[in-house]
């Protein structure tokens, strides 16, 4: 029975560092599109037609603060708890990343594996069981 109860344990440990380690190539995947972004010739002339104001700033703040949070988050959240943030955390960052995209190639790419990677962690959120 012991040997049954550190097998579940070992599995629901697997599925968090699982999880956490998707998010953490979520994050890094964000943040190199964006860097690749600000280095392409029509950045700024493309950015200067957009109006941003604090207020935008602060919503892509709270989106992007998102796959950081869940680093932790999916580690330490109990499973229930767990599963059903890391899915909709995923489809809010989904809708981010097709919302707030643009057409450059890279950033098709990046966008692609962060999507890529977020459908997995949604697909193991909800076939993870305790």
């Amino acid at each position: 029975m012991n040997k049954e109860i550190d097998s579940n344990k070992n599995h629901e440990m697997d599925i968090k560092v699982k999880l956490s380690t998707l998010w953490i190539v979520v994050m890094f995947t964000m943040i190199f599109a964006d860097i690749l972004s600000f280095i392409s010739p029509n950045f700024f002339q493309d950015m200067n037609q957009m109006q941003i104001n604090q207020t935008m700033l602060l919503v892509f703040a709270i989106l992007l603060e998102i796959p950081i949070l869940m680093i932790f988050l999916s580690r330490y959240l109990n499973y229930k708890i767990n599963r059903w943030t890391n899915v909709i955390a995923s489809i809010i960052t989904i809708l981010f990343v097709i919302g707030g995209g643009s057409l450059y190639p890279h950033y098709i790419f990046f966008a692609s594996v962060e999507i890529i990677c977020l459908i997995y962690i949604i697909y193991l959120s909800y076939k993870w069981r305790k």
